[in-house]
């Protein structure tokens, strides 16, 4: 696979010459906060560009009307070869459109990689992967029963980068609510299915509205669950979604002293409990580093 989902992102906007970049430092494969943005809108593609998110979702999907997608891809197209870089949600692999999107993307010189919608069988993500000349990564968006019940042979398909929670399609197809208990199976089946495939952890499907208290409640749910990204639909979600998912100053300054005191003693392991520790310890470190938290000033 191409490493380029593990690539910083550098996002530019198509502003010309001069214009401000908005730098990415957060791996693709880390990454909490995934703003989608309709590609129906090219006028705002850089206002969101230039936002806090760690990755950004051109859709030519779920958020374009058929008789609108050749327009709305060629906006994509257009943006991601005069200076934008982003990822794009493709139709899924049963549709007309499908092979098209692959055919204008694969040579768009700021294409990132590629959410595939409503993904239900490995052989889609790896057709998908195939199509895009074996180069860019896939996220296999997961939005069905039968999605969820193949999502372990998914998360192994060559090509598979991440799996993402197509959470509205998902209840719409089986009925279930959006009470966290009723999304706990699915939820839990795409983390133990990342596991299995050695993927980094899934992303959690997006909150709809703008109440802040009840996006971080649902943040809060998708860490508990073990998810470690999120969808997002407007750029105010952004910052409650980052901070939720990130380790708090207090775990960085218990990661800090434990990895320090492991350190000290020679990195001697005492009893069966230092292994778990040392690897929350150093995954928390990791986290840390990466979205900038330190641990408070004493």
């Amino acid at each position: 696979m191409s490493s380029q989902g593990d690539a910083v992102v550098a996002a530019a906007s198509n502003e010309g010459p001069g214009a401000v970049r908005r730098t990415r430092s957060v791996p693709a494969k880390l990454a909490r906060s995934w703003l989608l943005v309709p590609a129906t809108k090219p006028e705002v593609f850089s206002d969101a560009d230039r936002s806090a998110a760690d990755g950004i979702i051109l859709d030519i999907e779920d958020a374009v009307d058929p008789s609108r997608k050749p327009q709305a891809r060629d906006a994509v197209v257009e943006w991601l070869s005069s200076g934008g870089e982003a990822w794009v949600r493709v139709n899924d692999a049963s549709s007309e459109f499908w092979g098209e999107d692959l055919a204008a993307l694969r040579d768009a010189p700021g294409l990132q990689g590629v959410m595939l919608a409503k993904t239900e069988t490995p052989r889609q993500v790896e057709d998908t992967f195939r199509n895009l000349r074996n180069s860019f990564p896939v996220i296999a968006l997961v939005e069905s029963a039968v999605g969820i019940e193949s999502a372990t042979d998914i998360a192994r398909a060559d090509g598979a980068f991440r799996l993402a929670f197509g959470s509205g399609d998902f209840r719409r197809d089986t009925g279930m609510s959006a009470d966290k208990e009723a999304m706990a199976y699915p939820r839990a089946k795409l983390v133990v299915a990342s596991r299995c495939g050695n993927l980094p952890g899934p992303i959690d499907g997006p909150t709809v509205g703008s109440s802040h208290p009840v996006l971080r409640e649902q943040s809060a749910t998708t860490v508990s669950m073990g998810m470690t990204g999120k969808l997002c639909l407007d750029v105010e979600q952004v910052p409650v979604i980052n901070e939720v998912i990130s380790p708090t100053p207090t775990d960085v300054a218990w990661a800090n002293g434990f990895l320090a005191d492991f350190e000290a003693r020679g990195c001697v392991i005492r009893d069966g409990s230092d292994l778990p520790r040392l690897g929350r310890a150093r995954k928390i470190a990791e986290l840390a580093d990466a979205f900038n938290v330190s641990a408070p000033a004493t």
